[in-house]
């Protein structure tokens, strides 16, 4: 019986599921984002949440009519005899915004100063430090991520005193950069941790394709990543924009000098020495969340966007 030197071609399935490509840890994946799929979309899940918002709601909806109210119908009756006997007043937003009354007017400016470099900072630092942590191999990576990751745990009280030790001894009280450092320190593990996540979803040929090419780290991180990155960035950058605008400790801390506070701190005073002038403190505080609800809305889907891309692999 004679052998033929001929390869044997074995027959290719063309009739091939996209189950069957699955590896079975893929597929166990897929059936459980499947079955939370069902879960969240059913009718009692979609009841309880608009039970939660429309409960959420309420308190920010009276201070909002709270604000508009005549200060002799605040200090009489409750928000919601407004809908029996409306009543409406722009005089709130006047004095909350005027320099007589409250002058939040001149705050804006503080929060400007204070958020812009507060975001810019820890999300240059995370960047650089992902690129390591996911793409740079050196002894003890793993443990020093870890290590990172976990300094989310840490109470912001918890270091508040041990960092104006710091400042004051390196004479930056007075300053900006305690509000600027505070936050960056405190935004820096989240930072890291997400922007790695997002990074090590880049598929490793893209990267050893740029290396076989002769890219180094500084062409990989800028020409290869950077693109891929803008949706974590930017949800980021949105998280850290509204922490940092909403912040009342670190600026009642760091900057406890009225040149440098923020319109959150402004906003905390405006109620008065006795807590009694109601019309200021809900004018005040609606005027404040303008710039971060605008934020917020006007960029929403890069923030889900973002927060997705890196915690779910295909």
């Amino acid at each position: 019986m004679s052998m033929s030197g001929s390869a044997v071609e074995l027959p290719i399935r063309d009739d091939v599921t996209p189950e069957e490509r699955l590896t079975p840890r893929q597929l166990k994946r897929q059936l459980r984002m499947q079955d939370a799929k069902t879960k969240l979309s059913s009718p009692w899940a979609s009841g309880i949440a608009i039970v939660l918002a429309i409960l959420w709601t309420i308190p920010t909806f009276g201070l909002f009519v709270t604000s508009f109210r005549p200060v002799a119908e605040i200090q009489t009756s409750g928000w919601w005899t407004f809908f029996a006997n409306p009543g409406i007043t722009f005089e709130n937003y006047t004095n909350a915004w005027s320099n007589s009354a409250g002058g939040l007017g001149n705050f804006f400016i503080n929060s400007f100063v204070i958020v812009f470099p507060a975001v810019l900072i820890p999300i240059t630092l995370a960047l650089l430090a992902a690129y390591c942590f996911a793409w740079v191999e050196f002894p003890g990576r793993n443990v020093l991520f870890v290590a990172v990751f976990a300094l989310q745990i840490v109470p912001i009280q918890v270091t508040l005193i041990p960092l104006q030790t710091i400042f004051v001894n390196f004479g930056l009280q007075n300053s900006f950069w305690p509000v600027w450092i505070s936050h960056t320190i405190f935004g820096l593990p989240l930072a890291i941790f997400l922007l790695h996540n997002f990074m090590k979803e880049v598929p490793a040929s893209i990267v050893e394709a740029a290396r076989v090419d002769g890219a180094g780290h500084v062409k990989i991180f800028f020409v290869v990543l950077m693109p891929l990155l803008v949706p974590a960035i930017a949800a980021f950058g949105i998280f850290q924009f509204l922490w940092v605008w909403n912040d009342l400790l670190v600026a009642t801390v760091f900057a406890p000098s009225p040149n440098l506070r923020p319109i959150t701190a402004a906003v905390a005073e405006l109620s008065g020495t006795k807590g009694s002038q109601w019309e200021l403190l809900s004018a005040g505080a609606f005027i404040s969340i303008i710039v971060p609800l605008a934020v917020f809305i006007g960029l929403q889907r890069y923030f889900v966007r973002g927060l997705l891309a890196g915690g779910v692999k295909g």
